[in-house]
Formats: structure tokens, C-alpha cells, sequence
């Protein structure tokens, strides 16, 4: 589509922009290659293990490095030129998504390997993540801000309906191994795409600043901005509340649906398009209602549409529930960040993304491990679905006890 109607299209105005647009498209590829290799490890787990806790626990190691890593990662970003530091970290990524194809090729893959590559893999992940949200925020203009960071979740959720459908197929054709190499090849596209961007993408910061100085200067103007705090720590309980659902999804299609590795495709797809529909759409929707509105719309939805999910009696009703819930779920995350980014000065971006990737996963990791292993003793529906209540029940208790309390989210 050429620019110029990229230009006037609100849901898809910031691909006008060039680097954005080379840094989307390789993003997407990567993604579909990531989520690939999400369902063939996923199935691989639940189906050696059989236990919702080893699934739920694999899945929260890619998490546990944040919890260190994550201020750091940002201070980094901020520091050094951010595409040559995001181009390092994206090549390791390769090589671990190489060291998976190997295994699998040789049968020497098993749950420990899983493991432990999944960590690193979330080291690296903790790093780059901060990174990429800083290179967007600084190719685009600040008022298409919302739109970008929109787009930057549809191309995730288009890797989310893309990958588990290419992983259902090559798991058929060519086995969990064929999976894990179209991953390892899907790295390219982003050093390609990284290569081509030529506009200004990193802001220098202060050279007499120390690391952890830089680190804390971060953690000061989070605590003392009343929209930043307040989106971080809302950030932080989706994650622990609500997000497990992507983890479990395999225990969801298997051990609750009776299904396979087409069922948990089918699930992952399902609220991969729900998001990408949500994505492109939500552009007219903020300008018309404002994106406060929206954001607070969206943390009441989103409890009571997770929990419709995994009470849901058939696979049907389950993916009905599942397209609405990623629907809301990318609403909640977009209007978090933007409240994060559009409130926080340049130089500090990456730290304040950092922070907002620390609370995420933090919460996550602790969430999707401990329901997981909740559900293996009292079922996954009451865990889960209660979970999600709980989150609709915070909101609703804040929104009576706090009413000006979520102002501090305009931005």
C-alpha cells in the first residue's frame, strides 16, 4: 500500500514511516518463528510430562530473567546504539534456536534442554524487548504513537495466528525438528530489516551517568508519575492474573478439551485474531472515545472474558471466548504502554519499557507456574477461571473505593 494511503489510514498510519515499517515486517517474521517453536516445545512438554506443572513451569523459565535482567536490559538500550545492541542480541537468539534444531534432529531434545534454552532465551528476550520498544517510539511521530505500538501488537498476534498454523503443519510434515529450523531461520528477517533502517534511532544519554545510576533515575520517575505507577502495577496483576492463559493453552486443548497439537493451534490462533482485528481497529475507536475510556473499558472486559474462556463447555465456545478475550487482552497492553511511553522523556524510554517488561513477566512467571501447578491438584477451571474473577473484582472495587484514581491514565 503506498504511503500516501498509508498516511491517511488511522489504523495503519504509522507503517507509513519507513524504518518503522522495515522493523515491523521483520519483527513478524521472527514472531511466526517464535510461536512455532511455542506449540512444537509446548505440545513436546505436556505430551512427555503429562502435568499442567511442568507445562505452566517451562513456560515461566523464559520469564525468570527479567526479574534481573529487565532494569538492566533498558539501562542498556539507552546507553549503547540500539540497533547494532538489538542485532547482538537477535544473532544468540539464533544460534540457542539452532542448538534446539540439533537436539530435536539427533533425539537428544528432552524437558531439561527445554528448559534451560528457554531461560536463555528469556535473558535475551528481557533485553531486546526494551530495546525494540524504544527503536519504535523513536522512528515515529509522538501522535502516532498509540498507532504504532497498536501495530506492534498486531504483527505479534499475526505471528500468533500465523505460527501455530505453519507449526500444526510442519509437526504433521517434518516433525517438532522442522519446527524449531523454520525458528532458527526466522531470526534473519530481523537483522535484515534492522540493516535497512537509516533515520535516527537512538538518543545518547548523559556520558557521566553511571549504569545503576541510570537504572534508579528510571525507577524514580516511574514511582513519582501517577500514570506511569498506576500502569505499570496494573501491568504487573494482568500478568500475574490474566496472561497465564497463553501458557496453559496447550494444558487448556489437551488435558481439559481432549484435543492435540491442531486443538492448542487452533485456541492460539483463535486469540491471535481476535487481537489483530482489535489492533486495526482500535484507532478509530480512541479517537472517537479517547484512549482513557477505552483503557478502563478494557480492564473490566478483560477478567470477564478469560474467565467465559476456560469455563467455556466446547472447543467452539472456546474460541469464541478466546477471539474476544485477545481482542481485549491486546487493548489492556496497548493502552498500558502508551500511558508508560507518551509519559516518559526520551533518554529514559528503554528503562521504562524495562520496568513495564520486569512487572509483566514477573507476574506471569508466578501466575502461570502457580497455576499450574494449582490446577494439577484442584482442576484447571476453578484456578483459572477464579483467577480471572479475581482480576474483574479488583478493578470494580477500585473504580467504586478510587474513582479519580484511574485519571491518572489519561495521557
Amino acid at each position: 500500500m503506498p504511503s500516501s494511503l498509508l498516511s491517511r489510514s488511522p489504523s495503519l498510519r504509522a507503517l507509513s514511516h519507513r524504518d518503522f515499517a522495515f522493523l515491523w515486517m521483520g519483527t513478524l517474521v521472527s514472531n511466526i518463528g517464535t510461536w512455532m517453536e511455542s506449540v512444537a516445545l509446548g505440545v513436546y512438554v505436556t505430551e512427555v510430562t503429562g502435568q499442567a506443572g511442568w507445562t505452566g513451569g517451562v513456560a515461566a523459565l523464559a520469564h525468570v530473567p527479567s526479574l534481573i535482567l529487565a532494569p538492566l536490559g533498558g539501562a542498556l538500550a539507552d546507553r549503547f546504539d540500539r540497533r547494532a545492541f538489538m542485532s547482538v542480541c537477535v544473532c544468540l537468539q539464533g544460534l540457542l534456536a539452532a542448538l534446539l534444531t540439533v537436539l530435536a534432529a539427533t533425539d537428544q531434545l528432552t524437558v531439561p534442554w527445554v528448559a534451560v534454552i528457554s531461560l536463555l532465551n528469556g535473558a535475551l528476550n528481557t533485553l531486546v524487548i526494551p530495546c525494540a520498544t524504544a527503536l519504535t517510539v523513536a522512528v515515529v511521530p509522538s501522535e502516532d504513537l498509540h498507532n504504532a505500538l497498536s501495530l506492534d501488537s498486531a504483527q505479534f498476534n499475526l505471528g500468533r495466528i500465523i505460527g501455530p498454523v505453519l507449526a500444526a503443519l510442519v509437526l504433521t510434515k517434518a516433525g517438532i525438528e522442522g519446527a524449531l529450523f523454520v525458528n532458527a531461520l526466522s531470526f534473519l528477517a530481523v537483522l535484515l530489516a534492522l540493516s535497512r533502517m537509516r533515520g535516527t534511532v537512538h538518543v545518547v544519554a548523559p556520558k557521566v551517568e553511571a549504569l545503576w545510576a541510570g537504572i534508579l533515575r528510571g525507577m524514580r520517575l516511574a514511582w513519582a508519575d501517577p500514570g506511569i505507577a498506576l500502569a505499570l502495577g496494573s501491568a504487573g496483576l494482568v500478568g500475574l492474573l490474566i496472561s497465564p492463559f497463553v501458557g496453559l493453552v496447550p494444558v487448556f486443548a489437551l488435558q481439559v478439551l481432549g484435543g492435540d497439537a491442531t486443538t492448542t493451534s487452533l485456541l492460539l490462533t483463535a486469540q491471535g485474531t481476535g487481537a489483530v482485528i482489535a489492533a486495526l481497529g482500535s484507532g478509530a475507536i480512541v479517537a472517537r472515545v479517547g484512549r482513557r475510556a477505552f483503557l478502563e473499558t478494557g480492564l473490566l472486559l478483560v477478567g470477564l472474558s478469560s474467565a467465559a474462556y476456560w469455563l467455556s463447555p466446547t472447543l467452539p465456545v472456546a474460541l469464541g471466548a478466546l477471539f474476544i478475550l485477545g481482542a481485549v487482552y491486546l487493548v489492556v497492553f496497548t493502552g498500558l504502554k502508551t500511558v508508560c511511553q507518551a509519559r516518559t522523556p526520551p533518554e529514559l524510554q528503554a528503562r521504562v519499557s524495562s520496568l513495564f517488561l520486569l512487572l509483566v513477566n514477573a507476574g506471569y512467571m508466578l501466575g502461570v507456574w502457580g497455576q499450574g501447578v494449582l490446577s494439577d491438584h484442584v482442576g484447571v477451571r476453578p484456578i483459572t477461571a477464579g483467577a480471572a474473577l479475581l482480576f474483574f473484582g479488583i478493578v470494580v472495587l477500585t473504580r467504586a473505593l478510587r474513582p479519580r484514581g484511574l485519571a491518572a491514565l489519561g495521557t
